[in-house]
């Protein structure tokens, strides 16, 4: 469920509202709003902040890819932090330069070495003593056309070019030569220059090495920045004079109690009051025994309910659950990821809910692929063992398994309708019969679907009247509002009238999307037979000498079915609950994570 909210707002006198803030983050239970209020020292806390995070992330950079080669954590104290981080960042500048010049040096010596290893102070040197040198290129066809307008000095050829020099005045621009730039360096002086700046550059990345040993130095003091942050945040952003200040959050209603004894002790004047309507709370999301698992998921999407939406966790893990086993489909996948599962859980030592998580779509996967009677899309490994003792033949046929993914559909969009009009009717709101109407069109749409798809029987006649009642009441009630009559509410119905036809149209699209899960589990299916047939021709060409190239198409082939599962999983099945599912509650998923102002590292 999603726990109620307070609106809190907290007023001290002016003087004493840094106190304030800070007994308010030792206590952690308030979320405020960051407005980004600008101040003075807030932008020297994020200079730095940035200073120190640019320099934290070069020292990553540079950590080898084996931890085992990783280097001894050593702390500093701030002092010598400050130390440590301003010759960094010194000889980071300075790696920045000699890599710059490096590059330069390099492009440099393309561009000049078809004319050959020379001096350019020697050029340089002719031209004080008044000879001057203009050195060119041009086509061959293009060089003969003025030949015999200019005087030059042939030069050897650049490639396909020819190259000459003419003494005194360049040439006149009408002329189609490039001309060479005289560089400051020679090739041989370049290569050189280049050579003392890479000893230069490998010295100071090795000195820049050593010093990842501070890593976590850095990380700690980054997160004592980021909570000064926050906090000059608020305390910018706290309103009043010079007499009082007060800031206003929402805290969750079980912490009421602790928050109203900390106010006692410290003094504080306080409101505590229920959230207005055009007010958007923080989501807290107290999650049912055993359906917390659903979290890493909501947090790799990055979902979260509006506050007055309402919370569908439940039904989304035990859908997603099942979308996730059917569009894998194949019990050897399934174990696949049962022993990667038990690997994570015995490397952390510690059943995490993305552990529990893995462990309850790996059995469901193995569950739907055996009584499917697949396993690694081999027919073989099935009718040759005790495993087609446990297929359920019903399910193995393809009709019955697009009507099961109807019936699917049917229900989640049902329950949602049904969700709707619970939550409706608790709320005393007349548009509830609206919400009958769709379940109504839903119901009906079903067994539409089975008839276009799969060829069932269906009385059209009835079919159509009973989407036809449902759609008047969905245009008489479902633009109904509170302090509205009753009649304005059927004028709105009726002006909305195509978009609640354009509506009907996306219900009964939304019934037919459902079909996804069976194609991507046949489409699954279909290409691990596809690969076990090359592997099994290999052989057969090769005999026992194709063992090894059969066994890499099976790795290589499997491995890229796996992942493409798993890549159908969030498109297919994640948006079923998303939009399909979520969509016909009226979820948008709009919501604001709680997060209190609170101390997020201990101070000494």
């Amino acid at each position: 469920m999603i726990v109620p909210m307070k609106k809190v707002t907290v007023v001290v006198q002016t003087a004493d509202k840094e106190d304030m803030l800070k007994q308010l983050r030792k206590l952690g239970v308030l979320h405020i709003y960051d407005e980004k209020v600008k101040s003075v020292k807030g932008e020297e806390l994020e200079k730095e902040y940035n200073a120190y995070k640019s320099v934290l992330d070069s020292l990553t950079e540079r950590l080898p890819k084996k931890k085992s080669e990783a280097p001894a954590s050593e702390k500093l104290d701030k002092r010598a932090l400050i130390a440590n981080k301003k010759k960094l960042a010194q000889l980071l500048e300075k790696s920045k330069e000699l890599k710059d010049q490096i590059s330069k040096d390099s492009q440099l010596i393309d561009q000049i070495v078809g004319w050959g290893d020379f001096d350019p102070e020697a050029v340089r040197k002719l031209k004080r003593e008044g000879i001057e040198l203009h050195f060119y290129t041009m086509s061959a066809k293009e060089f003969a056309k003025v030949e015999s307008e200019i005087e030059y000095i042939s030069l050897d050829p650049i490639g396909k070019l020819v190259a000459f020099a003419v003494i005194g005045s360049p040439l006149d621009q009408s002329i189609p030569a490039m001309k060479l730039e005289l560089p400051e360096l020679g090739i041989s002086q370049l290569q050189e220059r280049i050579a003392r700046s890479q000893k230069e550059q490998a010295t100071i990345e090795a000195e820049i090495t050593t010093n990842t040993k501070f890593i976590s130095s850095y990380e700690r003091h980054l997160s004592i920045l980021e909570s000064d942050l926050r906090f000059e945040g608020i305390k910018s952003q706290m309103e009043g004079g010079e007499q009082l200040s007060y800031v206003s959050g929402f805290m969750p209603e079980p912490k009421s109690d602790a928050f109203t004894q900390a106010a006692k002790k410290n003094s504080w004047g306080y409101l505590i009051e229920e959230p207005a309507d055009d007010e958007l709370p923080p989501t807290l999301i107290k999650y049912p025994k055993g359906v917390g698992i659903i979290k890493p998921l909501f947090d790799i999407l990055g979902t979260v309910p509006n506050y007055r939406e309402g919370e569908v966790s439940t039904w989304f893990l035990m859908f997603f659950t099942l979308f996730f086993a059917m569009i894998i489909g194949d019990a050897g996948y399934g174990c696949i990821f049962l022993g990667v599962t038990i690997g994570l859980h015995a490397k952390t030592r510690k059943a995490s809910d993305g552990v529990r998580l893995l462990y309850v779509l790996s059995l469901a996967t193995i569950i739907w692929g055996t009584i499917s009677g697949t396993w690694f899309g081999s027919d073989a490994i099935v009718q040759n063992t005790f495993l087609k003792y446990l297929v359920y033949q019903p399910i193995t046929e393809q009709n019955n398994i697009m009507q099961f993914c109807f019936i699917l559909g049917t229900i989640q969009l049902s329950l949602a309708e049904v969700i709707s009009i619970s939550r409706k009717v608790k709320a005393k709101d007349i548009t509830a019969i609206a919400e009958v109407g769709w379940l109504m069109d839903v119901l009906t749409l079903y067994f539409i679907v089975l008839s276009l798809v799969i060829s069932t029987e269906c009385d059209y006649n009835k079919a159509f009247t009973v989407i036809g009642i449902g759609f008047v009441l969905v245009v008489l009630f479902g633009s109904q509002e509170k302090g509205k009559s009753f009649g304005k509410g059927i004028l709105a119905g009726v002006a909305g009238l195509f978009t609640t036809f354009l509506d009907t149209i996306s219900c009964f699209s939304n019934l037919m999307s459902y079909i996804r899960l069976f194609a991507v589990g046949m489409a699954t299916v279909a290409i691990a037979q596809s690969f076990n047939s090359m592997a099994s021709g290999v052989i057969d060409s090769l005999g026992k000498k194709g063992i090894i190239v059969a066994i890499l198409i099976l790795a290589l082939g499997h491995g890229l079915n796996l992942m493409m599962g798993l890549l159908s999983v969030f498109v297919h099945g994640v948006r079923l609950n998303l939009l399909e599912f979520s969509g016909q509650i009226g979820m948008e998923w709009s919501g604001i994570a709680y997060e209190p102002f609170e101390e997020t590292v201990k101070l000494k």
